[in-house]
């Protein structure tokens, strides 16, 4: 993990971004996912913008390679991309009685159990603890309950994403205290 490098995205970063959420969405989930499910979550995970355009969508990189990304937000948005308006709120949360939110987190398959997804989780926890917030949550994939799990979140509620093509997405929504 030494080796692994951090920034704030840029909206120049967006193809490149893009790129890698295909590349995992369509890796890591095999195992927890069916391929109608895998096809299906495309429609419901990937990038929200307004996370760069607010400054709170990091990448991280190892030699020059990107091999993750992740933010976090103040906004009311809990999951969910561009592509997925019908999820997205982009009122402002108060951080004396709501959860900062965890957005779009997502690792390189070839950087996968090298401590990516730990150190995003790290910079999202200190940014949102530094704004303010007491407690964190997200909506994660199967694949990813088990990382989130062992760094502290626990399961609030399961839910399926609305149906694409008949097909639901199971998630999980989790949440973890920052104090």
């Amino acid at each position: 993990m030494d080796s692994l490098t951090h920034r704030i995205a840029t909206l120049d970063d967006v193809p490149a971004i893009r790129a890698l959420m295909d590349r995992a969405i369509g890796e890591l989930q095999r195992g927890f996912l069916n391929e109608a499910e895998i096809a299906a979550s495309r429609a419901v995970m990937g990038l929200d913008t307004q996370l760069i355009v607010d400054g709170s969508y990091f990448l991280i990189g190892e030699a020059g390679r990107l091999a993750g990304c992740g933010g976090w937000s103040r906004r009311a948005t809990l999951y969910g991309g561009d592509h997925s308006a019908a999820l997205r709120d982009a009122r402002l949360l108060d951080p004396a009685h709501d959860a900062a939110r965890v957005r779009a987190m997502f690792t390189d398959p070839a950087f996968a159990r090298r401590g990516v997804g730990r150190l995003i989780l790290s910079l999202c926890e200190d940014a949102a603890r530094a704004a303010g917030f007491t407690r964190a949550e997200m909506m994660a994939t199967l694949a990813g309950e088990p990382l989130y799990a062992a760094c502290g979140y626990v399961a609030i509620e399961r839910v399926s994403a609305a149906p694409v093509d008949g097909v639901a997405v199971p998630l999980v929504r989790m949440g973890k205290s920052l104090l």
